[in-house]
């Protein structure tokens, strides 16, 4: 399916080969242990799962993949879930959560019957390690220097988070947007390509990145990150929020836009949201997990002398429990998806559970 299975036993080659075969192998097992796990779970995946790499990063010897899992209907107007990992190549976690829930829905496919028939109402897209050069590396950017999260064709309205909010000082320092006059990174174009070949047409698709490092608590944000002022399609962020809180009460997420923390140029589901929701009738809702790492670095605080450390658990136990507490709210997204039609707010409803949105997030930004 890669590199790794495409290589020719070492018998058939060269010795010279067959050592920077075997190094290879090493390096990737070494510094990027996530592509190997992802490789033989998709290797020993159920038939339903269809495969393929939407695209090659070269890091010096190296060519990773970044694999693009599907599973569900394929019919173009059935609501979609998008759930991508790794944006961040420091932010393993993130891509370590993506995989978990996937190794657990390919394990129920052979005895869950009402995940079977969940699935021939909803298409599930996955990209668990979008940014495998920033992995292996053990590096927040790309191995162009860029933050894939600063990277799209978006400016701040107001004052950005300085260096924080994206710079174009130098790749060298973090934050770094790329040079605004050329494309997006390869990474952001695949991405931009699976998203703007999946969404358009469907009636209802959220997407979730999931991301770890700010903050004593885990949270969810939406755009926008480059304006305070409220999305267009924020009421049903409303409604998504509070069927989750009334089916799940006790949750420990908190639900916010982004920009109450900071604003950032090029964010890319800012991006995203904007592209797909201009001229699309359905609805496409972005949203981001972000791991509160400061817990673990406050139980741990040894922790900060390590990078990994700053946004990854590395106690056993807790690595452990981040993987399995939020099958739940992915789960819950499938289904909320399948059944758009029962909650999405229209008309009246839409217009009270807009003006709640802005009185409950956006009553100080007015």
């Amino acid at each position: 399916m890669t590199e790794l299975k495409q290589l020719t036993p070492h018998a058939a080659i060269p010795r010279e080969q067959a050592t920077r075969t075997r190094r290879q192998r090493h390096l990737l097992r070494t510094f990027l242990p996530e592509l190997v796990s992802l490789e033989r779970t998709l290797a020993e995946a159920p038939e339903q799962v269809r495969t393929q790499v939407v695209d090659r990063i070269d890091v010096g010897p190296q060519t990773l993949p970044i694999y693009r899992v599907d599973l569900g209907t394929d019919a173009p107007d059935a609501p979609a879930v998008v759930l991508v990992g790794g944006v961040h190549g420091l932010e393993r976690i993130g891509s370590q959560v993506v995989m978990a829930w996937m190794r657990n829905l390919m394990a129920r496919l052979s005895w869950d019957d009402s995940l079977v028939r969940l699935l021939e109402r909803v298409h599930i897209t996955l990209l668990p390690i979008l940014n495998p050069g920033g992995m292996y590396l053990n590096q927040r950017s790309n191995p162009n220097g860029v933050d894939l999260m600063r990277n799209s064709p978006i400016t701040a309205q107001d004052r950005s988070a300085f260096l924080l909010g994206g710079q174009k000082l130098s790749p060298r320092l973090p934050w770094y947007i790329g040079e605004p006059s050329t494309a997006m990174e390869p990474e952001n174009r695949a991405l931009e390509n699976v998203i703007s070949g999946l969404l358009p047409g469907r009636p209802f698709s959220v997407a979730l990145d999931c991301h770890s490092g700010f903050g004593w608590q885990d949270q969810i944000w939406f755009p926008y990150a480059y304006r305070r002022r409220p999305m267009r399609k924020i009421a049903s962020v409303m409604a998504l929020k509070l069927i989750w809180e009334q089916a799940w009460p006790d949750h420990d997420y908190r639900f916010e836009p982004q920009s109450r923390h900071y604003l950032t140029h090029g964010d890319l589901w800012d991006y995203f949201y904007k592209q797909i929701n201009r001229d699309n009738t359905g609805t496409f809702l972005p949203l981001t997990l972000e791991m509160g790492s400061w817990r673990w670095v406050r139980k741990r605080p040894r922790q900060l002398f390590r990078l990994d450390g700053l946004f990854n658990p590395l106690v056993p136990h807790r690595h452990r429990r981040v993987l399995r507490s939020h099958l739940a709210f992915m789960d819950f997204l499938v289904e909320a998806a399948a059944s758009h039609r029962n909650w999405l707010p229209e008309g009246a409803e839409e217009s009270m559970l807009r003006e709640a949105a802005i009185m409950h997030w956006y009553r100080d930004s007015r």
